[in-house]
Formats: C-alpha cells, sequence, structure tokens
C-alpha cells in the first residue's frame, strides 16, 4: 500500500463553495431588486449596516486592547496579576453576553455614575465640573462597552497562548543581545504571536460582527433594529428577517474571505 501524499504535496482544492456562494449572493440579490416589497426592505435595513460595523470595528479594538493586558497580566511575574486575571477571565466568561449587555446597560453605568459623581463631588463644588446623568451616556457606548467586555476575555486565552507559543530559544536570544523586557515583547514576542492568533482573532471578529445584533434591544439603530421596525410596523416577517439574514450573511463572508486573502499573504511573506 502507497503511502498518502504529505499535506505539501496536496493541492488546494477548487473553491466550489465560493462558487456557489456568489450564485447564491447574485441570486438573491436578483430577487432583491425585481421585487418591489424586498427592495423596499432591504433599503430599510441597509440603513443600519454603518451602525453595525461601527460596533463591530469599536467593540473588538476594545476587546483586543483589553484582552492582551489581560494576557499580559496573566503571564506577569506578580501573583497578584495573574490571580486577578484569572479572576476577571472566568468571571466574564461564565456571563452570557445579553445578560452583560443588560447589567452594564442599566445596573453597571448607574453605578459608574454615581461613583463619579461622588468623586468628584470638590471639583463640581469649585464649578470645574457638571454633573454626570445616566442618560449623558449614550445607549450604543454602553452597548460597545458590554460586548468589549464581553470578548476580551476570550480575545485574552487566545492571546496568551499565541504567546506561549513562541519559541523560548528566540526570546532568550533576544535577552543575549541586550534587549529590555518591552521590547522584546513588541519587536520579537508579538511580530511572531501575531501569526499564530491570527485565525482565532479573525473567528472572533466574526463573531462579535454578528452578535453586535444583540445591541438591538437597546434600541440601537443597527441592522437588526432597522428589520424589527420596519416588520413591527408591516408585519412582513418573514420578506424582512429573511433580508436581515441575507445581510449579515454578507458581511460575515466577506470578512472571512478577507481573513483568508490576510492569512495567505504572511505565510508568503513568512516564506519568503
Amino acid at each position: 500500500m502507497s503511502a498518502p501524499p504529505s499535506a505539501t504535496a496536496v493541492k488546494p482544492d477548487f473553491p466550489y463553495w465560493l462558487v456557489a456562494g456568489i450564485a447564491f449572493a447574485l441570486a438573491v440579490a436578483i430577487a432583491i431588486a425585481s421585487s418591489t416589497i424586498y427592495a423596499q426592505v432591504f433599503t430599510i435595513v441597509a440603513q443600519g449596516i454603518g451602525m453595525t460595523v461601527f460596533v463591530a470595528v469599536v467593540a473588538f479594538a476594545l476587546a483586543a486592547a483589553i484582552g492582551l493586558g489581560i494576557a499580559l497580566a496573566g503571564l506577569s511575574g506578580s501573583i497578584w496579576l495573574r490571580q486577578g486575571a484569572r479572576f476577571y477571565t472566568e468571571l466574564i466568561r461564565g456571563i452570557p453576553v445579553l445578560v452583560l449587555l443588560f447589567w452594564i446597560a442599566f445596573a453597571g453605568v448607574p453605578a459608574f455614575v454615581a461613583g463619579w459623581n461622588f468623586i468628584t463631588a470638590p471639583l463640581r463644588d469649585a464649578g470645574y465640573l457638571t454633573e454626570l446623568l445616566v442618560r449623558d451616556v449614550s445607549l450604543l457606548w454602553r452597548a460597545v462597552v458590554a460586548l468589549a467586555i464581553g470578548y476580551s476575555p476570550f480575545i485574552g486565552e487566545i492571546f496568551r497562548a499565541g504567546i506561549l507559543a513562541v519559541d523560548p530559544g528566540v526570546i532568550e536570544a533576544a535577552k543575549a543581545l541586550g534587549l529590555t523586557r518591552a521590547q522584546r515583547f513588541r519587536l520579537i514576542v508579538l511580530p511572531q504571536a501575531i501569526r499564530i492568533i491570527l485565525p482565532p482573532l479573525g473567528n472572533d471578529f466574526i463573531a462579535i460582527t454578528k452578535d453586535s445584533s444583540l445591541v438591538s434591544v437597546l434600541g440601537v439603530a443597527d441592522i437588526t433594529q432597522m428589520g424589527k421596525i420596519y416588520a413591527a410596523g408591516s408585519f412582513r416577517f418573514f420578506e424582512t428577517y429573511s433580508i436581515v439574514a441575507y445581510v449579515y450573511l454578507l458581511l460575515t463572508a466577506s470578512l472571512s474571505l478577507a481573513l483568508r486573502a490576510l492569512e495567505r499573504r504572511m505565510r508568503r511573506h513568512q516564506k519568503g
């Protein structure tokens, strides 16, 4: 029996799935364009695309920043930082994102406002600040912060795994060259870890794009909220939510293709 070919000898499959996906997307687009009702629904729902993209990008950027901090704390030499990072990770991972969104929007923000006003009371008395009200914190930013906090422990674990996967010998060589801890991380560890963690980070970006639909429960005018408003007034639930699903599918499929292209480019750059 002959040995199976090596992984490097196997030619990549022709992307029939991509051809089928493009054909499906075009067929639906033609159906939308040829139907007055579907075209109207699409026009309404498309008004929320910008808000959805904004929420997903900003929430992911904040989650990545928080997650990187948690990963570094979890790998630090201080037991307090390590235990604090583990406590945060286990605490936030155990709360559903929707529950966390409601808690931050209706409990966390009022508590923060009360604490802020208490701390800044001397400055208000001196006339430097005005009193902060709960309504001054927009529902949009409450939703963004909730998504960022909800995803930060998962992204933190991705960063931690990627950092631990870097060859220790490379780090020791950087130490021998006299690089500081910050220089080793910025110049040696992070560039190598990024190549490892890019695929799971991309998956989380796609997931946070889909979960951005949860902000509609706070009335944020994203894709889902625009669909809910139209469906509630027209009672065309099938048409509306079919279009909503189609728009989300276009967004996530485009992101997936872009991330695959970026991965291929990074692999070619690494080989070069």
